[in-house]
């Protein structure tokens, strides 16, 4: 299903990032061709060398770095998916705005193609108006969801905010890529 699929992943910067190396690892293991944007924020949290080892390209981090004069236009016109996960409040609150200061955020503006955001962040978060807000007009903007899922969040504490699974994102791009 996701053989020879264009996936571009994004990784914002939450704990959950760590899951989204295992989410690189199970795309490409389904044949999927896997290209990373990592924000600064996540590269807080995993290291950009990882993701490259997995999906076998350079992962990118910057917006006026390298050969590209337009690395985010580049980068969306390549891309059949986008997939943000971990997609943090910051992230959301961005992407509904319109605003973009970094390569990913710029990318998701100027994709045409679907986008799929998985949601990571503390319940107290998740629950605020503006966070909620700005689901529903991502929602109405056509952007779907996968998550967030209940359960243990970071510093031990239970609620809503915890990023849905690997297995659960994949399934989920499979559903949007089969139309």
């Amino acid at each position: 299903m996701l053989s020879g699929r264009r996936i571009l992943l994004g990784i914002t910067g939450g704990i959950a990032a760590y899951k989204s190396a295992y989410l690189a690892r199970r795309l490409v293991e389904q044949g999927a061709e896997v290209r990373v944007i990592m924000t600064a924020s996540a590269q807080e949290f995993v290291g950009s060398q990882t993701l490259a080892a997995i999906t076998g390209h350079e992962v990118q981090t910057e917006l006026f770095a390298g050969s590209s004069p337009s690395p985010h236009t580049d980068l969306a016109s390549w891309a059949e998916i986008i997939v943000v996960a971990p997609a943090t409040t910051n992230t959301l609150g961005k992407l509904a705005g319109g605003l973009a200061d970094d390569l990913l955020s710029n990318t998701l503006l100027a994709a045409r193609c679907p986008v799929l955001l998985a949601p990571a962040m503390h319940t107290e978060m998740w629950e605020q108006p503006a966070t909620q807000r700005n689901v529903s007009r991502l929602i109405d903007d056509g952007h779907r969801m996968v998550g967030p899922e209940s359960g243990v969040l970071a510093g031990g504490d239970e609620g809503v905010g915890r990023m849905a699974e690997p297995e659960q994102i994949v399934a989920a791009l499979e559903k949007l890529l089969a139309g």
